[in-house]
């Protein structure tokens, strides 16, 4: 199995907010947001494995700025962590106001993806090649991340 690069399976998803993905006063649904967050992660994550995959976690998420009805919502995904069958994706999430012109910070997430054969088994994925300082820094904060949540496991 060939390691692969984060570029590889970097993933952009945009999508215009109407209507139906809001309150009556205009706001986008949370949860709305947080569908968009586990597609763009399913995106990245299986252009690596090139297998089904399904979520295991999301971390904690904070909306610091509202998603309006107009407003293009984009979330941007990338691997920094890949264990034998799990990837921690990040997704970074922010609002374009069209008719302004600007583009604001609504939040990140970390969301861990596991690969499944046929059956439902977790499968082995490929390796992560990690090639600038930055993403080798990303990739040791997510191994914390990862025993982390393994300790509220047990």
């Amino acid at each position: 199995m060939k390691a692969k690069t984060i570029s590889e399976s970097e993933t952009i998803l945009s999508e215009v907010m109407m209507p139906i993905h809001a309150n009556h006063f205009g706001n986008v649904h949370g949860g709305t947001i947080l569908r968009l967050v586990d597609e763009a992660a399913f995106v990245a994550a299986t252009k690596h494995a090139r297998k089904n995959v399904v979520m295991a976690s999301m971390d904690h998420i904070v909306f610091r700025h509202p998603v309006n009805i107009g407003d293009i919502l984009t979330l941007k995904a990338r691997l920094c962590y890949v264990g034998s069958s799990s990837m921690e994706v990040e997704v970074d999430i922010e609002t374009e106001r069209l008719k302004e012109g600007k583009i604001l910070d609504v939040g990140s997430a970390y969301l861990t993806m596991v690969a499944l054969d046929e059956r439902g088994r977790a499968v082995k994925v490929p390796r992560l090649v990690l090639k600038s300082a930055k993403e080798k820094l990303k990739s040791k904060e997510a191994l914390a991340r990862r025993k982390r949540r393994l300790l509220k496991l047990i």
